[in-house]
């Protein structure tokens, strides 16, 4: 099941991404910018959202209720770091 999961998800993927393209030129916005703090933020989500589902298959799945706790702990840290990078900090 491997390999055709990661077919279809990447053709998921590519799919996701011409749909924002086509939606963003239909409400005539301007294209997204990368920068260096959009990919960071990517990356970030990613890595939070990994270790969330992660530390869900370790205490579900393989019976790891104590370690799993932790790691899926860990990915909500991560992922709640994302609101201030994206937000900014305003006082």
């Amino acid at each position: 099941m491997r390999q055709p999961g990661i077919i279809f998800g990447c053709i998921g993927l590519v799919l996701a991404l011409i749909t924002l393209i086509i939606w963003r030129k239909m409400e005539h916005k301007k294209p997204i910018r990368v920068s260096p703090q959009t990919v960071f933020s990517i990356v970030v989500g990613i890595v939070g959202a990994l270790a969330l589902g992660i530390g869900m298959c370790f205490s579900m799945v393989w019976g790891k209720m104590v370690l799993g706790i932790i790691i899926g702990m860990l990915g909500i840290v991560i992922l709640l770091c994302l609101i201030p990078l994206t937000k900014g900090l305003k006082e």
